[in-house]
C-alpha cells in the first residue's frame, strides 16, 4: 500500500471580487488621506492586480482579518460610510473586504489540511 499522495494544487489567485474591494480602498484612502498603513497599501496592490499571493501571505491576511474584525463595531463613523469612511473601513477594504476574509479563511484551512 502506498503512501504517496498527490499534491493538491490550490489557486492562490485573488478572486476578482477581493480584487476590486483592494482597488476600492486605494481609492478611497487615495481620496480621504486616511486608512491603512503601508503594509496595507502593497497588499491592495497586489490584490487589486490579481497577483497570486504565497501561503504565508494567506496567514497574514487571515491573522489580519481576525484583529481587525472589532474596526466594524466602531462608533466614530459608519461602517461601510463611502462618503466619509473610517479609517478602519479603509484598511478593511485594502485588504480584500470581507471576500477578502471568506477566501483568506477558507485558503487557510484548507493549507492547513494538507
Amino acid at each position: 500500500m502506498s503512501t504517496d499522495r498527490k499534491p493538491i494544487k490550490i489557486d492562490l489567485t485573488p478572486p476578482a471580487a477581493v480584487a476590486r474591494n483592494a482597488a476600492k480602498g486605494l481609492k478611497l484612502r487615495a481620496q480621504f488621506g486616511r486608512g491603512g498603513t503601508h503594509i496595507g497599501v502593497e497588499r491592495a496592490r497586489g490584490l487589486s492586480a490579481r497577483e497570486p499571493v504565497t501561503p504565508h501571505d494567506i496567514r497574514r491576511i487571515s491573522s489580519y482579518f481576525a484583529r481587525h474584525a472589532v474596526d466594524k463595531k466602531a462608533t466614530s463613523r459608519v461602517w461601510g460610510d463611502e462618503k466619509n469612511p473610517s479609517a478602519g473601513y479603509v484598511a478593511w477594504l485594502l485588504w480584500g473586504g470581507d471576500e477578502g476574509q471568506v477566501w483568506a479563511d477558507a485558503l487557510k484551512k484548507k493549507l492547513n489540511e494538507d
